[in-house]
């Protein structure tokens, strides 16, 4: 079969296939990149799983805060599953192509986690300000059921806004060369594809991107403003660095997480660039991933002594 089949105009044709180019000029760089992502592959994925099965193991960390720090290891671990072995096995082939049904598939999945992280991450950001601001009351605030709606509403928002979202993205006609500049199918790059006028299309992705990504920012700033006002209120230097000690590694994450996202959503078309695309897209897909875990356990006390523990009770450690 070929790329491309017939369309009404007699000169243009629909894709069925794209085409990544992302890469192309490094052909003599591939194998060394390949070897580099899946080395921070296998490290997110491990460093996840490590997290997971820690808090699974240790009763002591069976709160909310690391409730939610067990969903967001299984979200990044899905969020990188869903770009990096495929840019992997592009590395090492020399057809770079993707269908059309498995571009909207990956575009699916990679942005109902994006926006479920966006929420989750609002969700921590409430979680650490009824821990500082309202501690009496924070089992009650932040009882089980509250921790499984909050997680299920940040899922539910990310599958019902992105798959509408990508649903009338791939409604569009799709034609010409196919190609793509980059190395996954994220949302900007391929709507530059469409053989239509795409500026309302551009609009609504940015009002939706600002509403969807600034609103769950917006409620994390402020929870921080509140327990910052809070902290400051604390007479004792060692209860003020112990309610920072607990926000610390939340506030890495979310720095890590929103910076690219603004960066790359949110600046106006004029800005967009291969280049920077690409760059800040390894970011977000890659390398924030990678230091999530590094983040949680070096700068997390009760995960390094429950690690301390594990370890040294099991022989074969």
């Amino acid at each position: 079969m070929s790329d491309f089949e017939p369309m009404l105009s007699g000169n243009q044709s629909l894709c069925t296939k794209f085409t990544f180019v992302a890469f192309s000029s490094l052909e003599e760089l591939q194998i060394v990149l390949f070897i580099v992502f899946l080395i921070m592959y296998l490290f997110t994925v491990g460093g996840n799983l490590i997290i997971i099965c820690l808090i699974w193991v240790t009763p002591s960390l069976h709160t909310p805060m690391y409730f939610f720090l067990v969903n967001l290891s299984f979200l990044e671990m899905c969020y990188i599953t869903s770009v990096v072995p495929q840019m992997l096995v592009h590395l090492l082939v020399e057809t770079k192509t993707i269908s059309v049904e498995g571009c909207a598939a990956q575009m699916y999945v990679f942005a109902i986690l994006g926006l479920t992280e966006c929420c989750l991450l609002a969700a921590m950001a409430y979680d650490r300000f009824v821990a500082i601001c309202y501690p009496l009351f924070y089992t009650l605030r932040m009882s089980p059921s509250v921790c499984l709606k909050l997680a299920a509403a940040s899922w539910i928002t990310g599958v019902v806004v992105e798959s509408a979202q990508i649903s009338w993205i791939f409604s569009l006609p799709f034609c010409g060369t196919g190609k793509i500049e980059h190395f996954f199918c994220d949302i900007m790059p391929v709507v530059k594809l469409a053989c239509v006028d795409t500026s309302y299309h551009e609009i609504v992705i940015f009002v939706v991107s600002m509403l969807f990504i600034m609103s769950p920012c917006f409620l994390i700033l402020c929870s921080y403003m509140r327990i910052l006002l809070s902290i400051l209120r604390i007479m004792s230097a060692t209860g003020r660095h112990k309610a920072f000690s607990t926000c610390s590694s939340h506030v890495l994450v979310v720095s890590l997480f929103y910076g690219t996202a603004l960066f790359t959503y949110l600046q106006p078309k004029a800005a967009h660039t291969p280049n920077t695309d690409k760059a800040t897209a390894l970011m977000y897909t890659v390398v924030t991933p990678a230091l999530n875990p590094v983040i949680y356990t070096l700068r997390n006390k009760e995960v390094k002594e429950a690690f301390h523990r594990v370890t040294h009770r099991n022989p074969l450690r």
